[in-house]
């Protein structure tokens, strides 16, 4: 199906070249302000505690709201961009965002910043597939995998300059400075969005699929909400199995009526795609691996090694520092080899650099952190690319905002399942390793409930043993994660020799 878009190709390749520059640059900004969010946070829960008295159950939610919210949304508002144009989903998004983390500027109470940090995801869901599909929809074919190429660098790298940014702005302002970047960041990047972005939109507008929007929505936000509760309510509760199974079957019963629909929201049969699957796949134990460890890791620096907010995120630096040259690297790699080798020697580096970090100790030199997050950030770097590719080439051009949210999709559960999963074998051994005989109640319940508590109470004593259970827990959870990206690496290897042409007609719009 064509697409109408309001570029012009008149005024000369120089002129075309700047202008394309231009859309890139507006689009990664977008994208960087709404991928900061999601781990930027982290490094403000002690503060945000403090103030707003949160119970532990409300920090986590604090952070988990963005991303249920966000996940459970993607597929929808990418349908929805799709048919009313691009420009107007990355313009409405940012707009919310920034007006949303304005509110947030003026919280004092961690339910409302709960109910913030929602909405932020119902925003960060329309700018995000919108940023990847305006890039595929405006570029050229010989200029679309270098440019896909930046935007994964930047949705990699993002995380960690949020990090960055907001332990550097803690230092002299409060938890709510956080917020005001986003408001600075989302504000330059709507006023770029409005004087520089063409619009793209879907010729031939079909009705949006309602009833498999409210699947969709209704599927993901219960299998997200289960995965994320369940190192609350135990992976073998009843609620979180109950959950998982009903969200798995409201995802099911999504599917069934998918096939039958004239204009599906998501075609399930574009997943006989091999390229399609395998970069789906990838996506999701790529971000498993990666805001697994942010989550483990950033613990790990403030409350074993004892870095303040600052220093932890300048720690994890050098992980994006190769990243972003692996990410540029990549699509000349791929041009040159296919994209079986370097996608596959990618994951592999992953499962290296975790592998790496499972070795750390209260103990350990900042040396054995780099050895971790060089291969880490590289493999990231190399394998992002050809993932994200795979995914948006798969589909036509009357489509790509469907495809960057099923992208962005992956990314997003992959991520809180990572957090839910790493975060839940962490828990479970930090309480088996600790001993508690002898304390009194109430300091028991408060040591096993976290190692940030364990370090209040006082004991030097306690405080040492609750950092080795910490680190033993931190053992298992890496090696866990290394093991889950490893095989997945071993999966894109054979998927991608297996790799055929699509049927004809699956992937028409």
């Amino acid at each position: 199906m064509r697409e109408r878009a309001a570029s012009s190709s008149s005024t000369g390749d120089a002129s075309s070249t700047a202008r394309h520059g231009a859309v890139l640059a507006v689009t990664c900004l977008a994208l960087a302000t709404v991928v900061a969010a999601m781990a930027s946070l982290n490094v403000a829960l002690p503060d945000i505690a403090r103030e707003t008295h949160a119970r532990q159950s409300e920090l986590s939610w604090i952070i988990d709201a963005y991303s249920l919210v966000f996940a459970s949304l993607l597929l929808l508002t990418g349908a929805l961009g799709d048919r009313y144009g691009r420009r107007k989903a990355l313009v409405g998004g940012l707009a919310l965002f920034a007006v949303a983390s304005l509110v947030a500027t003026f919280t004092s109470d961690a339910t409302t910043l709960i109910t913030v940090r929602a909405v932020l995801g119902v925003a960060a869901a329309f700018v995000m597939p919108a940023t990847l599909s305006t890039i595929t929809s405006t570029f050229p074919q010989e200029q679309r995998a270098r440019a896909v190429s930046v935007w994964a660098a930047v949705a990699g790298g993002s995380a960690v300059l949020g990090l960055l940014a907001s332990g550097a702005v803690l230092e002299a302002w409060s938890w709510r400075s956080v917020f005001w970047l986003n408001v600075l960041l989302a504000g330059v990047a709507l006023i770029g969005t409005l004087v520089l972005v063409p619009e793209s939109t879907q010729l031939g507008r079909h009705p949006i699929d309602v009833v498999g929007a409210v699947l969709t929505v209704a599927g993901l936000g219960i299998l997200v909400y289960s995965i994320i509760e369940a190192p609350n309510n135990g992976w073998g509760g009843t609620r979180t199995l109950g959950g998982i199974a009903v969200g798995l079957m409201v995802l099911v019963g999504f599917v069934l009526w998918e096939l039958r629909q004239p204009h599906p929201l998501l075609d399930p049969r574009l997943f006989r795609h091999v390229h399609l699957s395998a970069g789906s796949f990838s996506v999701t134990f790529q971000f498993f691996a990666f805001y697994g460890f942010i989550f483990v890791m950033m613990q790990y620096l403030q409350l074993v090694r004892r870095d303040s907010a600052l220093m932890a995120a300048v720690s994890v630096l050098p992980m994006a520092a190769f990243m972003i040259p692996a990410a540029r690297l990549s699509p000349r790699l791929t041009s040159r080899f296919g994209s079986r080798g370097p996608w596959t020697v990618g994951l592999l580096a992953i499962a290296a650099g975790l592998t790496v970090l499972s070795r750390l100790d209260a103990n350990s030199g900042y040396g054995l952190v780099v050895a971790g997050l060089v291969p880490l950030g590289i493999g990231m770097g190399m394998a992002m690319t050809p993932a994200t590719a795979s995914i948006t080439d798969a589909l036509p051009r009357s489509l790509q905002n469907v495809g960057s949210a099923l992208n962005d999709l992956s990314r997003e559960l992959g991520g809180a399942l990572g957090i839910a999963v790493l975060g839940s074998v962490l828990d479970a051994v930090y309480r088996g390793h600790l001993d508690v005989t002898g304390l009194p109640a109430p300091v028991a319940d408060a040591a096993r409930s976290s190692l940030a508590a364990a370090s209040a109470v006082g004991s030097p004593e306690l405080t040492e043993q609750a950092r080795d259970a910490f680190t033993t827990g931190l053992h298992l959870a890496f090696t866990a994660g290394a093991a889950a990206v490893a095989l997945t690496a071993l999966a894109v290897f054979f998927l991608l020799g297996r790799a055929r042409p699509v049927p004809d007609g699956v992937a028409s719009g």
